[in-house]
């Protein structure tokens, strides 16, 4: 998504120095990028800033507090962790490493690429005696079997 932003922005600085409107522009984007274009008020504030004169297409730094739970000794903490025992949940992960629960998501998701993958255990086979107690159980309570 990054960067299709900063394909956009450089679209618009383009149609800046073309000196199109940023009606104009919008439209250029819309047509181009469809509903993956950047919204309408996105678009008239970077072309504002071209338009004054700002040159950089990257954003600018945020203020904020900085990520620190995600480091190099943590990611390997949890893989280990998780190689363990590939049943425990993010809160048990997150526990056990004193980490927060989003945290510990983060790192399972983004950084080591794994997800939760769970089943519903339905019998697929069943056998005749079940299927007719499936079909008796069904016409019982009014509904009619499938």
């Amino acid at each position: 998504m990054e960067e299709r932003n900063f394909e956009q922005r450089c679209a618009i600085k383009f149609c800046v120095k073309l000196r199109e409107t940023g009606t104009e522009t919008f439209n250029k984007l819309k047509q181009a990028y469809g509903k993956h274009a950047l919204s309408r008020s996105q678009v008239f504030k970077w072309y504002k800033a071209f338009s004054e004169g700002r040159e950089s297409i990257k954003d600018e730094s945020r203020s904020g507090r900085p990520s620190t739970s995600i480091t190099d000794k943590n990611l390997e903490k949890v893989r280990a962790l998780v190689r363990s025992d590939r049943r425990l949940t993010v809160r048990m992960i997150a526990s056990e490493l004193n980490l927060n629960n989003i945290t510990v998501h983060q790192i399972l998701t983004q950084e080591l690429a794994m997800g939760k993958w769970c089943a519903k255990i339905v019998p697929k086979n069943l056998t005749i005696e079940q299927k007719d107690n499936q079909k008796d159980v069904s016409s019982s309570s009014g509904t009619d079997p499938k």
